[in-house]
């Protein structure tokens, strides 16, 4: 591997402003951007506590490519000694709310981003501010709030505090052209068992209500043409699908609050046709709902690792995959082949639910199908979180009933177990969407493109025109001969990229000056030629 070094010439030196202020200044940069007052903290220069000569100096710095206007000297006067007490206490307010760590991302809310509309009146004592989360079934969004408000009412000078919570809009994290139903779907989340009769139509169901009692707005598509599950599992009132004629889409039902989309809505019950077939009505079904705003659609998979299982996996970007599997050894040998499948299209498996377990009888635990299945497939394919469901008459009776065991019994064994794997697919679904977002990003101050690839600690740098000149699409390369078709000459050394957005779990699309859009997979990425020697400061 061919090693590079970082094109430090041409790139705007590092600097502190430190040294341009009073002696006993305190100085710092604010290296995320926190909307106060209706605009970017980014475009405050400094908080500064000043000597008691009261004077400022002018201080220029840099914040990436951008140069932030300096502060004249000029006397003291009410206005500004007014301006930079503002400035100190909304420093102070943020100060006190980055102590505030989310235990997802293990960084503190503000550097997330998540404080918004932050107002701070110091003279009367009043700050108030948004907490705008990933999404509104966040487990933790009590305890933010709480927080929130005990370490701002701690600041001496505070009065009155206002917290307002809300959650990120509903939209994809992944480029490309999706069709208009998906484009406001944050989270797409598979179900699967890839065996029949193991439960995935009943965990897929109650998952859905328990994300949607949770505060999330939630779809669940059953995917299965042949044998629907979602018509006999939950009662709406209207139970036929229908079509908007001028926009030619479809209307899902609902129950609940949660919309449903099932062939066995559609008035035909169950289908009898050809693969090919199937799978043009899954696409169609999908891709034409008006979904509209979700938060999490839930999507029943059929049984298999055929067409309509690859179909799906390409039509929509999955954000993650629930493995649904029972006790026997038997189960385990399909359940593998699916997990092996999503690994394949870079689906991330974040929890595995066994499914009828044990039962309790005169004060002992039983399990009538052996034990471990569950755990294996956690163990050999390094699976994060495995979650248990017992035998229970009632949970299999709610799926002839048409009310969820969650919505009928909200306070029982099965729906607590059902909120800890609500609370887990939540915690891993942001975790990825973060992950995924800032993969790839581009430092302009560097002139680098960074490389943090999900799931491995490794970051490094590349240049943009070695990313650019490694393109192996049919523009680039012979699709027959494996020739060369782009030189080395062709792409300038000064290439800068325009846009780079996640591409799935697997790749970025990378749009550069002359028009052309680049899809860089991860796994490319990582054995392209890399920079050394990156500056210590941009790892603080």
């Amino acid at each position: 591997m061919q090693i590079l070094h970082a094109p430090f010439a041409s790139t705007p030196a590092f600097y502190s402003a430190a040294a341009s202020l009073p002696k006993g200044s305190e100085f710092s940069i604010l290296r995320r951007p926190v909307h106060v007052s209706g605009k970017s903290l980014a475009e405050l220069i400094t908080a500064t506590s000043f000597s008691s000569q009261r004077q400022l100096r002018s201080a220029w710095f840099s914040y990436g490519d951008s140069v932030c206007s300096s502060v004249s000297p000029i006397a003291a006067s009410s206005q500004a000694v007014s301006e930079v007490a503002s400035q100190t206490a909304e420093t102070d307010v943020l100060k006190a709310l980055s102590q505030i760590i989310d235990p997802d991302f293990g960084t503190d809310i503000v550097s997330c981003g998540f404080v918004k509309d932050l107002n701070v009146d110091k003279a009367l004592g009043e700050v108030s501010f948004r907490l705008e989360l990933t999404t509104p079934a966040c487990p933790v969004k009590d305890m933010f709030e709480q927080k929130a408000n005990e370490v701002v009412a701690a600041l001496p000078w505070v009065e009155r505090v206002n917290v307002t919570m809300s959650a990120q809009p509903a939209r994809p994290v992944y480029a490309g052209q999706l069709p208009a139903g998906l484009q406001r779907i944050s989270n797409v989340v598979a179900v699967s068992s890839c065996k029949g009769g193991v439960g995935k139509s009943t965990v897929a169901v109650n998952l859905a209500y328990t994300l949607a009692g949770m505060g999330a707005r939630v779809g669940i598509f059953d995917a299965d043409v042949y044998g629907p599950s979602l018509p006999t599992m939950v009662s709406p009132e209207n139970r036929l699908l229908e079509m908007n004629p001028e926009k030619r889409t479809i209307i899902p039902t609902e129950y609940m609050g949660v919309k449903l989309v099932s062939f066995g809505f559609a008035g035909q019950g169950r289908a009898i046709m050809r693969g090919p077939m199937v799978s043009g009505v899954i696409n169609q079904l999908l891709t034409t709902t008006e979904w509209g705003e979700l938060d999490y659609l839930v999507i029943d998979m059929p049984p298999g690792t055929g067409d309509i299982q690859l179909t799906l996996c390409q039509v929509v970007p999955l954000t993650a995959a629930v493995i649904v599997t029972t006790p026997q050894k038997l189960a385990f040998i399909d359940v593998a082949k699916g997990v092996r499948m999503f690994s394949k299209l870079k689906v991330p498996c974040v929890a595995v639910v066994e499914n009828m377990c044990h039962f309790d009888a005169d004060g002992k635990r039983y399990y009538p199908f052996g034990r471990g299945s569950g755990s294996q497939v956690v163990k050999e394919f390094g699976i994060p979180h495995l979650f248990e469901l017992p035998i229970r008459p009632t949970l299999s009776a709610s799926g002839d009933s048409g009310v969820p065991e969650v919505v009928s019994d909200p306070q029982g064994e099965v729906a607590n177990a059902f909120q800890e794997l609500g609370v887990c697919v939540v915690q891993q679904c942001a975790k990825i969407r973060q992950q995924v977002s800032t993969a790839v990003t581009y430092d302009k101050s560097m002139k680098a493109i960074r490389v943090k690839v999900p799931e491995s600690d490794e970051e490094f740098y590349l240049h943009p025109a070695t990313v650019r000149r490694n393109d192996r699409s049919a523009d680039s390369v012979d699709e027959w001969t494996g020739e060369q078709k782009l030189k080395y000459a062709d792409i300038a050394d000064d290439i800068e990229p325009e846009d780079i957005r996640a591409m799935g779990n697997y790749a970025v699309s990378i749009t550069w000056p002359d028009g052309f859009s680049q899809i860089a997979p991860y796994d490319q990425l990582q054995m392209m030629e890399r920079l050394v020697d990156v500056p210590q400061l941009l790892h603080q």
